[in-house]
């Protein structure tokens, strides 16, 4: 009985110790760069053992559902655009004056020749709404921080068999990403760094994926700047946008 209550009390002060409760620290990672409406400046630097380039590219947001990307640099790919509504996702490429429809079998495709996938982008997929999630207690762990373990939920179509966070325990600030496939194998890494206030939102202004299954191969991205709550016009967010936006 002893023994019963002791682990019950040490299951008490593990729980507390992580203080909010866990969806809503999923749920604040899930947000972190999105808003009612959101406006953003990026740059996606994308390195190879063969090749090097780094694209410039507006990003819009409207709450979870909706997002539009135009790339702006370099003119070979300036006018490449794509938008994604609910969990619907198109490409214009204006070299050939096409609009493409991604099938949900591509979400998890690259975009761009990068380490990040479509979904990654344009945030089809909710940590929340997708995934089960469990703190992991690791001795390892220095105080300030926070291990969250993220598993598909039945129906999720994913890559991952598992995504762990690492988690700054004061703010909730998510440091790293790491995903793991169905059988256990860490396949990528992703770091959240360089976090500064922007637009009125403290966020990781640097997002460095790195691949551990291609060699030397690893996408940077940086914001240089970003607005959050100010209201996007809702023509941005329309098919007719996509060859509108160049």
């Amino acid at each position: 009985m002893k023994f019963v209550k002791a682990l019950i009390f040490s299951m008490c002060v593990f729980g507390t110790a992580y203080g909010a409760d866990i969806d809503n620290i999923v749920e604040r990672i899930d947000t972190l760069f999105r808003s009612d409406y959101s406006e953003a400046t990026v740059s996606m630097m994308i390195t190879t053992p063969h090749w090097k380039r780094t694209l410039e590219m507006d990003v819009w947001s409207r709450g979870m559902d909706d997002t539009f990307i135009t790339i702006t640099s370099p003119k070979k790919d300036r006018g490449i655009t794509t938008l994604r509504k609910g969990n619907e996702m198109w490409n214009y490429f204006p070299k050939i004056d096409k609009v493409i429809k991604v099938p949900p079998s591509m979400m998890m495709g690259s975009w761009m020749g990068s380490d990040f996938t479509n979904d990654d982008l344009v945030r089809e997929s909710s940590l929340l709404d997708d995934y089960d999630a469990s703190f992991v207690e690791d001795a390892a762990l220095a105080d300030s921080l926070i291990m969250i373990s993220l598993v598909p939920r039945e129906g999720t179509v994913s890559l991952w068999g598992e995504i762990r966070l690492l988690v700054r325990r004061e703010d909730s600030m998510p440091l790293e990403q790491v995903y793991y496939d169905e059988h256990g194998a860490k396949i990528r890494v992703l770091t959240l760094s360089d976090i500064k206030e922007l637009g009125g939102k403290r966020i990781p202004t640097v997002l460095t994926m790195i691949s551990l299954i291609k060699d030397n191969n690893t996408t940077v991205i940086r914001y240089h700047d970003a607005t959050f709550g100010e209201k996007v016009p809702d023509d941005t967010f329309t098919l007719r946008n996509l060859r509108k936006k160049q």
